[in-house]
């Protein structure tokens, strides 16, 4: 019997686990949205929730609690600022991405960030204070439900794992949504080709 062991184990030891968690919740909290697989989701989920919860009351109290759930604070933001030797391409991924997000998340300016002359970051914004002063301000009149998990319909190569997205409500237009339609959609698209070209057939005879 599993008494009072609620939650998936998702195959990993304990450590291993609350690491996992706390990495997506970071780059949850950072990017808007995670692409990983249904299991994963529905075991960040609650974990994601809980942080923001804590994160609306302000307090001291609740900075450190959510200091604690993520392990320690560190800085976000990084993947938005490049060195001074970044490819063309490597640009052009950032300022997509910047763009998408700004829609969301009132993004800090690049004068909060420092790097040193070998490109390596020195200075950026906290992630706790990010969470607490652009995260918790969105939902701040909502009672809850601040995430949702939307299935891709799309397999993972090497395990066929489910694939899905876990992202804020309200940021349900990203890159991800509106892909390629799955399997079972696109065979049900052409059965209902093959049934209209056959009645067109038949209708042609007849005449």
């Amino acid at each position: 019997m599993r008494h009072r062991r609620a939650g998936s184990r998702l195959t990993r030891t304990a450590s291993h686990r609350d690491s996992m968690l706390r990495n997506m919740a970071a780059s949850l909290f950072e990017h808007g949205q995670i692409t990983t697989t249904i299991p994963k989701a529905k075991a960040v989920q609650p974990f994601v929730e809980k942080i923001i919860t804590d994160a609306k009351k302000g307090d001291l109290a609740a900075r450190r609690r959510v200091i604690a759930k993520l392990g320690h604070d560190r800085l976000a933001f990084e993947w938005m600022y490049l060195p001074k030797n970044a490819t063309e391409a490597e640009k052009e991924h950032v300022k997509n991405l910047r763009e998408f997000r700004e829609g969301f998340f009132d993004l800090p300016k690049s004068e909060e960030v420092e790097r040193n002359r070998y490109g390596e970051l020195r200075k950026a914004p906290k992630l706790v204070k990010h969470i607490f002063e652009r995260v918790a301000t969105r939902f701040a009149d909502r009672a809850g439900g601040y995430t949702r998990i939307v299935k891709l319909g799309r397999h993972r190569i090497g395990d066929a794992a489910e694939l899905c997205v876990l992202q804020f409500v309200g940021n349900e237009e990203g890159p991800e949504i509106g892909g390629k339609p799955s399997t079972r959609r696109r065979t049900a698209d052409k059965r209902t080709a093959f049934a209209a070209k056959v009645r067109k057939e038949k209708g042609e005879a007849k005449a």
